[in-house]
């Protein structure tokens, strides 16, 4: 693999969209849960945009950055190699909580609120993205990044699998005791190691692949 001037800049795009992207995620899940009334993120530190607070030097930084130089140099590796911050702590005690919810709903909302804030963010870099175009800027990766890191973040983290937040969603929807929730509880993260490490996670985030180019090619045409 050479290491030009290029790589180098797609390597530093690719690892600021992911530490925003990340950093964008944990703080939806921290406001949401300090708005319910829980002290724990807060008091954490959690509740806010700086990416000091959420991102992990492993998981946010050195794992991702180094998957992405396998990839670029052709090896598989590289899609086994998933960029990740630092969870964010909820106690969700009935007694400091000022919001009435069950904790299965409380729960789901939290855990929306992550892939919510990257579809957000994407609406949001979407709207820079069609702004660059009218002025002709031809430098648009970092936004460019943004908008596919995003979308693909929040679609990814919806897949109904614990240990992603699609996992807590679909079991704040489902019925009290539901044998499928249960049955993921005890088994997701098999699961969802088992469809990494086979390449079927691939498969399955083929059609966001599709879906995000689609989209950048709509905001193309929207652009006059």
């Amino acid at each position: 693999m050479e290491f030009d001037v290029e790589l180098v800049r797609m390597a530093i795009i690719y690892l600021a969209t992911l530490i925003l992207s990340i950093s964008i995620h944990e703080f939806g899940h921290a406001f949401v849960a300090d708005r319910l009334g829980d002290p724990l993120p807060r008091a954490q530190g959690r509740v806010t945009l700086n990416p000091i607070a959420h991102i992990d030097p492993i998981g946010t930084i050195a794992f991702p950055l180094l998957g992405f130089l396998f990839a670029m140099g052709g090896s598989s590796l590289g899609r086994f190699m998933l960029g990740w911050g630092k969870p964010v702590q909820v106690s969700l005690h009935p007694a400091r909580m000022t919001r009435r919810f069950r904790a299965k709903t409380a729960h789901l909302f939290i855990a929306a609120a992550g892939p919510m804030m990257n579809l957000l963010l994407a609406a949001i870099a979407s709207a820079l993205y069609l702004l660059l175009l009218q002025a002709q800027v031809s430098d648009r990766g970092l936004v460019v990044g943004l908008i596919q890191m995003n979308i693909g973040l929040a679609l990814f983290n919806l897949i109904p699998c614990p240990p992603l937040d699609g996992g807590t969603i679909f079991a704040g929807l489902a019925p009290d005791r539901s044998p499928v929730v249960a049955f993921l509880q005890r088994h997701g993260q098999m699961i969802f190691f088992a469809l990494l490490f086979t390449g079927l996670i691939s498969i399955l985030m083929r059609p966001v692949h599709w879906l995000t180019y689609l989209w950048i090619g709509q905001l193309q045409q929207w652009a006059p």
